[in-house]
């Protein structure tokens, strides 16, 4: 596939723990001491940031120096939401407990939440990370189906347990994919010259069948994250997906949209991120941004999809449910409704990447430019080509971040900057965006 598929996701501008001895003071140390904690965590950015407290958009370190943060969609609401601090203390001051105990702050949740969903959509479960949402989907796939393969993209991130990492292939190369998994590559607009992906995808899916089918495997479904945030961040054209999902029922499969990074209003045009395409999912997983940081995530479901893992399959999870949980994302989803989040991120939206593009016409580095309210991607390409240039790109992530603002990388070529600021963001961090990008672009090239 490409250069993120040797390095890895969670590789992108990892920090090398062979240079701690650049290192000094306090940083050094706290470093150092990470070692108590294996080697398998990693750390961004080849200086570390020690953070301390966050407000808003804004993140502030160590020493007091403040960060504007682009990159974390985990707080969707801003760091410290006053309103969702306050709906977690109380609760915690009442009552902390599991979901086997009868408890009016799971169900008036579950009731309010499936208000957003079609109404085909009429059952949830809750977890507490997305990886383990993703999972349940998959299971309860394919108990429906009877089948067990599921499609994925090349690039896809789903999550971390045993099951769902056989489905995560940026992950690296190293972990094992599933036997019965296949993928189709990154649907990349920029390369294939079209936003309208559906017949190219349509045709990646039928082949991916076929070749199950070749190998005795029955196809359960796809698991796709509609906005393919791994892949590059992919709007495509509103509506694609519809053929689709089309393609996938006559083929007895199930659609998983799997809205961990879309939902939420995250894509500005509706609350969650399949609605874009005019789509009915089967299963519908969420997580990250639900409780703006407090662990939760969930499954929404098809009654009789669930019904065929649930008629012999009891499920408990201990802390999935629990009441201070459903407290904060309570708070989440009042919060949008009465600060208007999902108009805000439109037009903030708009406004980002019309500032990235007036960067971009001076910047032959910045080829293409897309995204989906307040979701951009970025590719950063050699100039006048569109080969990517992953080198830079790390390079211009390191310099954002030494002019304080913080952002990723994704993509097959890892080159993609992913830029995912809360939906808090406002017309002042713009413009300090916009002015670190100029900057930082200014001092690697000159």
């Amino acid at each position: 596939m490409g250069t993120s598929e040797d390095c890895g996701i969670l590789e992108s501008n990892s920090f090398n723990m062979g240079n701690l001895d650049t290192l000094g003071g306090e940083l050094h140390d706290l470093v150092e001491r990470r070692r108590v904690l294996g080697p398998c965590y990693r750390l961004f950015y080849q200086k570390p940031l020690h953070l301390v407290r966050g407000q808003g958009t804004r993140l502030f370190d160590a020493d007091g120096e403040e960060y504007l943060d682009m990159y974390n969609n985990i707080p969707s609401m801003g760091h410290s939401n006053p309103v969702v601090t306050e709906a977690v203390i109380k609760q915690l001051q009442l009552l902390n407990t599991h979901t086997r105990y009868v408890h009016e702050n799971i169900l008036n949740y579950a009731e309010d939440l499936l208000s957003t969903m079609p109404d085909e959509i009429n059952r949830i479960m809750f977890m507490c990370s997305g990886s383990e949402a993703n999972d349940l989907a998959v299971r309860c796939a394919q108990l429906f189906t009877g089948g067990e393969g599921v499609i994925v993209t090349g690039e896809a991130y789903h999550g971390n347990t045993a099951l769902i990492s056989g489905l995560s292939p940026s992950i690296g190369k190293s972990v094992a994919m599933s036997r019965t998994m296949r993928m189709i590559p990154s649907p990349d607009s920029f390369r294939l010259g079209t936003e309208d992906l559906g017949p190219w995808m349509c045709e990646q899916i039928s082949l991916q069948i076929a070749d199950m089918r070749r190998h005795g495997i029955k196809f359960a479904g796809v698991l796709f994250d509609d906005i393919f945030s791994s892949d590059g961040v992919i709007p495509g054209a509103r509506g694609f997906l519809k053929s689709v999902v089309d393609l996938v029922h006559r083929e007895g499969g199930l659609y998983i949209a799997d809205e961990v990074q879309p939902g939420f209003c995250r894509t500005g045009d509706a609350f969650w991120g399949f609605a874009r395409h005019g789509i009915v999912p089967d299963i519908v997983t969420m997580g990250k941004p639900m409780a703006n940081g407090i662990p939760c995530s969930a499954m929404a479901i098809r009654a009789d999809v669930l019904d065929a893992f649930a008629d012999n399959n009891p499920y408990f999870n201990t802390f999935a449910g629990n009441p201070v949980s459903m407290a904060a994302a309570q708070a989440v989803l009042d919060y949008i409704r009465e600060n208007d989040i999902l108009a805000h991120t439109y037009d903030m939206g708009e406004k980002l990447r019309a500032a990235i593009h007036d960067v971009a016409a001076r910047r032959p580095r910045l080829a293409d430019v897309r995204g989906a309210g307040l979701f951009c991607g970025v590719e950063v390409v050699k100039p006048g080509t569109q080969e990517a240039d992953r080198p830079f790109a790390v390079s211009l992530i390191e310099q954002l971040r030494e002019n304080h603002v913080l952002i990723s990388l994704c993509g097959p070529y890892g080159n993609v900057l992913k830029v995912r600021p809360p939906l808090v963001f406002n017309d002042a961090d713009l413009d300090f965006f916009a002015s670190a990008l100029e900057a930082s672009l200014d001092q690697l090239e000159n």
